[in-house]
């Protein structure tokens, strides 16, 4: 790995570990923090299941070393896969968020990092923006006008990333008019029933949800919650919703992980009622696009084009790690990472800590 960021586009690596819990993602762009000029390798390194029970237990602390003890190996592994890389992004594993009380806390030491790899690290993206009013989430809003550009987007276009929590970014990719907010629950509750009721990790492909039939009415007084008919930006912690959740524990397994499901999607339908213009394409990342179902369902809530990102030649499982790569160089170069209609906050600002090796 080299040394300093220089003018201009530089090689910047990316990682995140989402609230899914499945492992670390990693990937390079090559950017200017404005413009994407090219994507570069990208690696995967999968949790076991020892750690992600360390890091499942620490879900809801606000110090947690055991966690980040796992969270930096886990990534110091990875990242030390690429070279060529002049900055490094990283998220870190969210294990609090409560921006009301303008906290967050995500697991994970960049400067330990930045040590171990000999390279700057950009880390603790999240907690400027909620000591100043913001939601603190997504951040991802700038990287997907980013790419609504790179992709020669003309139109307003939907981004959709389906991790643990769901969000969008609604892109107007001519005027960089953004908005931007959590949906609602997507894979992590789905997750959490596989886990209780059968020992595993997910609904893999929605084969369970298929065979399931969806408690519409359950769908429908989910969707009553306060939270669902404020006015983004607005975001959530990952167990935002679980009392309301407990309540499908009467149904059989294949009826509530269908209704689990139709719930996500029902969620980012109604989401999209807050799009300042309406798109004819939504693209949808993350890990959720992989589930034929939740897919179906998205098809059948919204009356537009619902398309796997990887369609238009992006990769949905990388894009999060690729937009912290590419928000490291915005904070390197003092460009703003969140703004008034991404996050909430007051004025545009630049978050995150830069940590440079000795």
């Amino acid at each position: 790995m080299v040394g300093m960021a220089k003018a201009g586009a530089i090689w910047a690596l990316g990682a995140m570990s989402g609230t899914s819990v499945d492992g670390v993602d990693a990937a390079m762009v090559r950017t200017d923090g404005v413009q994407i000029v090219e994507f570069g390798p990208h690696a995967y390194r999968p949790y076991t299941k020892d750690e992600r029970a360390v890091i499942k237990n620490g879900f809801g602390l606000w110090h947690a070393p055991q966690v980040a003890k796992v969270v930096e190996t886990a990534h110091a592994q990875v990242l030390a896969r690429f070279s060529g890389v002049e900055v490094i992004g990283f998220h870190g594993q969210t294990l609090a968020h409560d921006p009301k009380n303008h906290r967050t806390y995500q697991a994970g030491d960049g400067h330990l990092l930045a040590q171990t790899l000999g390279v700057p690290v950009v880390y603790d993206f999240r907690s400027m923006d909620v000591k100043m009013g913001g939601q603190g989430a997504p951040l991802v809003p700038y990287f997907h006008l980013a790419c609504a550009q790179y992709l020669g987007l003309t139109e307003p276009v939907a981004f959709l990333n389906l991790g643990g929590v769901g969000n969008l970014t609604w892109v107007d990719p001519v005027t960089s008019q953004l908005l931007a907010f959590d949906t609602g629950p997507a894979n992590a509750p789905i997750n959490d029933a596989m886990q209780m009721r059968l020992g595993l990790t997910q609904d893999q492909n929605g084969a369970l949800a298929a065979t399931g039939k969806v408690d519409e009415a359950m769908v429908q007084r989910f969707l009553t919650q306060a939270y669902f008919h404020k006015i983004p930006p607005k975001s959530l912690d990952r167990d935002a919703f679980s009392r309301m959740l407990r309540r499908l524990h009467p149904l059989p397994n294949a009826d509530a992980i269908a209704t689990l499901t139709a719930i996500a999607a029902a969620a980012v339908a109604k989401g999209a009622e807050h799009f300042p213009k309406p798109v004819t394409k939504i693209l949808v990342a993350g890990g959720g696009r992989h589930n034929a179902v939740m897919m179906q369902q998205l098809r059948a809530r919204l009356n537009v084009d619902v398309q796997d990102i990887d369609q238009t030649g992006l990769n949905g499982d990388m894009l999060e790690a690729q937009a912290f790569a590419y928000l490291a160089v915005r904070v390197m170069r003092g460009l703003p990472t969140s703004g008034p209609t991404t996050t909430g906050v007051a004025t545009q600002i630049s978050g995150g800590i830069i940590a440079r090796p000795d």
